[in-house]
């Protein structure tokens, strides 16, 4: 059998990993007072940022421990089962590079390990690509490639209010931040070579909707067999524009849609949203 493990970045709380057949080990967020929240399970989303706004110091974020996942492998190969590693962006967070130590420690070798080089909707597509490939019969080294490949395709663009949040925690450089902080201008964010890039501007939020719908098409177009993810992290009303271009304007099916959790959540703000997708040029065998 092959196990599907992902990390807490990705967005799919226990219940869906549950039903997709997907390990989540939770990413940790402490708090200003020091209390350490697991990702995904000691608090829901919307009870963080509600915590959030009304933080003088912003919560840090801070990977797995290596024991979590060396547990996870041994266990595996007393079961003769192999485990698909899928994490965010190397570029973003030392939690691959964990996952990867802990095989090590385990001194196991039915571990293989892609690195998404994206995260949150981008990360969660990767993984529920991964659950397909995988009930639909490929070995775990055919899945690896074929998840290789559709990194290639895969396109995470979104919307944020501020970007002091991406600016305290390290993830967006102190320069972009100015450049996208104007007075009423809404930054642009996509990653890029793993790393969360501004990629535009715009004024007020029908700009932000219109540079978003630009942005989708500028990246390749929505490839229509593959069901693009939508995130909020606070009001889901702000994806309404998005799901009517979808399926009003583009004629696609109807898009998952998921909150963004607490670890992302801390780093974006509450007040960010937008879609991951894979671009028409994706074709796998």
């Amino acid at each position: 059998m092959i196990r599907i493990l992902t990390d807490s970045a990705c967005d799919i709380l226990p219940a869906e990993a549950q039903q997709l057949g997907v390990t989540v080990i939770p990413l940790n967020v402490t708090l200003e007072d020091g209390t350490v929240l697991r990702d995904g399970i000691d608090m829901t989303p919307s009870e963080y940022y509600t915590h959030l706004a009304s933080c003088h110091k912003l919560p840090t974020t801070s990977q797995p421990s290596p024991e979590q996942f060396e547990r996870l492998y041994l266990d595996a190969a007393a079961a003769g089962d192999e485990v698909l590693g899928i994490f965010l962006s190397d570029a973003l967070s030392g939690t691959g590079q964990c996952a990867r130590l802990a095989a090590d420690l385990a001194n196991v070798d039915n571990v293989v390990f892609v690195n998404t080089e994206n995260v949150c909707l981008g990360q969660s597509l990767l993984v529920r690509l991964a659950v397909q490939l995988r009930d639909a019969g490929k070995t775990i080294t055919q899945i690896a490639a074929d998840l290789e490949k559709a990194k290639q395709h895969l396109h995470l663009v979104a919307a944020v209010d501020d970007l002091k949040y991406l600016r305290k925690g390290g993830r967006l450089s102190a320069a972009a931040a100015v450049a996208g902080g104007m007075l009423g201008i809404k930054p642009i964010l996509a990653v890029m070579e793993g790393k969360v890039a501004l990629a535009g501007k715009a004024r007020g939020l029908p700009g932000v909707y219109v540079a978003l719908f630009k942005k989708i098409d500028e990246m390749g177009g929505i490839h229509p067999g593959y069901t693009p993810l939508l995130g909020y992290t606070v009001n889901h009303r702000e994806l309404q524009p998005l799901l009517t271009y979808l399926q009003d304007n583009l004629h696609l099916d109807a898009p998952l849609v998921r909150q963004i959790g607490c670890v992302i959540g801390t780093h974006t703000g509450p007040g960010a949203f937008g879609i991951a997708f894979f671009d028409k040029e994706l074709t796998l065998e």
